[in-house]
């Protein structure tokens, strides 16, 4: 049975919570923002039905607090709670919690999320399901000197990993038993420290590997659908930076692999919502893993891990399958039923993300705090903006530095990368650094026009001083005009100020020989 909502609560900031907004306004309901003191100005909050303080501005004063979320939530009478990412939208507790409290969680249940947040026994799950693992352990190891027999049995290199873990944290690569100990005593302190869970398990590391993922949707009715895939290989310290859709390097046939792998992956935990599923992707290789058939194409691939929420990059996919991800989300929290049309859905042109940091890439990716005393946003043909900030933004350091996403699609990716080429031409934020000079760097990098990519390829070329970019002349002009038109503000803001000081007399003079000028000129 369908319900309706009246009220949805966004459990989140920035760009993703104005998403959801838009969303909610298309359907006709209500949205309620939260928000930190240090986000009392903020875009999302001015453009909610109404909005909320939760907490001081460390998150976990704040946007972490689950209970006191909720209890928000049943206080002012809302339906649901959309968690946006991040967060905590994969939290299971927080999840539960609202399942407790009588309110809809617009995302999978708690059972899917707890079973998937745990890389080893979504590992374990999915062999049983018949989706192709990466060869490995499916127990967290012991100590060091299980961790060295297991990594000895699978053959360096080897990848230790968090078995909660995500986002590149608890994760070390290991070239050879001499690197283990330094690299198991990292991992396992970084996984405490970040998840709150020391244990890691090894698994086989892929040479090279790209970064593939599938978009899934489930509903209440037992029904799963892919929508196609995501090339997210373009990486920096395992955060993503790029994405498209669909893959330069995915065939048909590969696709339809994915998809049904994907699909399995999903009803092996009664998945609902949005979702994805990741793999890794390597060009020939050893035989396909345990638990599967992952050849196609020429390439293997095998299950990272699903993200039981809804992805930073998912508007690529809405841009080549014309599907709103996040209306399809509320809808299906709404318990309606996926609309059959979605079946075997093929891409329809080519879609490029670039995530905006407020980030210098080309000195450490130092973070930028600040105000931002302009902004314009690229406009045009096959350009979407994607953002939570506005002119006179602040930009704190409390927050993860993603500012807004520019997306661009066309009808190939030669077009798509001209579309970016120029929508970044057209991008200004003054006031702090961003990544954007890095993505006019890839613009002119031969692997990235070419679709040659791989998990390590941006942390190489950054390591080897690539990517750099000289401003080209219509830069450098426009740097040049910006200069002169700040010394032209500063001396007409000092003439105001000289006119103030000199009394209504002086200015009354002045406004009558000024009239007196513009006579003249009309006369001629």
């Amino acid at each position: 049975m369908s319900r309706r909502f009246e009220k949805v609560l966004i459990a989140n900031r920035g760009e993703i919570a104005v998403r959801v907004q838009r969303a909610l306004r298309e359907l006709d309901i209500a949205s309620v923002a939260i928000y930190s003191e240090a986000d009392r100005e903020a875009l999302h909050v001015r453009l909610a039905d109404e909005a909320y303080c939760v907490g001081p501005p460390p998150s976990g004063s704040s946007y972490l607090q689950g209970e006191r979320i909720v209890e928000l939530a049943s206080r002012i009478g809302v339906d649901a709670i959309h968690p946006g990412y991040g967060f905590l939208s994969e939290n299971a507790r927080f999840a539960e919690r609202c399942e407790q409290a009588g309110i809809v969680f617009i995302g999978p249940s708690s059972r899917a999320i707890s079973i998937m947040g745990s890389k080893i026994e979504s590992r374990r799950l999915m062999r049983e399901a018949g989706v192709p693992v990466v060869p490995g352990g499916i127990e967290p190891l012991a100590d060091l000197e299980e961790a060295r027999a297991a990594s000895e049995e699978i053959g360096f290199p080897v990848m230790l990993k968090a078995s909660a873990g995500g986002g590149g944290k608890g994760m070390r690569l290991v070239g050879s038993s001499a690197d283990l100990e330094k690299a198991y005593r990292a991992a396992t302190s970084e996984a405490q420290s970040s998840f709150g869970d020391a244990s890691v398990y090894v698994e086989k590391y892929v040479e090279r590997p790209r970064h593939v993922e599938i978009q899934v949707l489930g509903d209440q009715h037992g029904k799963v659908v892919s929508l196609g895939e995501r090339e997210c290989s373009l990486q920096r310290r395992h955060q993503k930076v790029v994405e498209e859709a669909p893959s330069p390097a995915v065939s048909a046939d590969l696709r339809r692999r994915m998809g049904a792998a994907a699909v399995r992956a999903a009803e092996a935990v009664d998945y609902t919502s949005a979702g994805t599923v990741e793999f890794l992707v390597a060009a020939g290789g050893d035989s396909p893993a345990a638990g599967g058939d992952s050849r196609a194409g020429g390439a293997e691939f095998y299950f990272l891990e699903m993200n039981t929420r809804l992805q930073v990059e998912h508007p690529v996919t809405e841009l080549v399958t014309g599907v709103d991800l996040v209306v399809a989300q509320i809808e299906i929290a709404q318990g309606e039923r996926l609309d059959p049309g979605l079946e075997g859905l093929q891409p329809h042109g080519h879609a490029i993300e670039v995530r905006l940091y407020a980030e210098d890439p080309y000195h450490g990716f130092t973070p930028s705090p600040g105000r931002i005393r302009a902004l314009r946003l690229p406009e045009g043909p096959g350009v979407r903006n994607d953002c939570g900030i506005e002119a006179g933004s602040e930009v704190t350091i409390h927050y993860d530095p993603m500012l807004a996403k520019l997306i661009v699609w066309g009808k190939d990716r030669p077009e798509a990368l001209r579309r970016l080429r120029r929508a970044l031409g057209e991008l200004r934020v003054e006031g702090i650094r961003t990544t954007a000079p890095l993505y006019l760097g890839l613009l002119e990098d031969e692997d990235f026009l070419a679709g040659r990519l791989d998990i390590g390829m941006l942390d190489r070329k950054l390591a080897a001083g690539g990517l750099r970019r000289s401003p080209g002349e219509d830069e450098a002009r426009r740097e040049t005009v910006s200069i002169v038109g700040a010394a032209l503000a500063h001396a007409k803001a000092r003439r105001r100020a000289a006119q103030r000081a000199a009394g209504p007399l002086a200015a009354r003079r002045r406004w009558r020989r000024a009239g007196r000028q513009e006579s003249v000129r009309g006369e001629g």
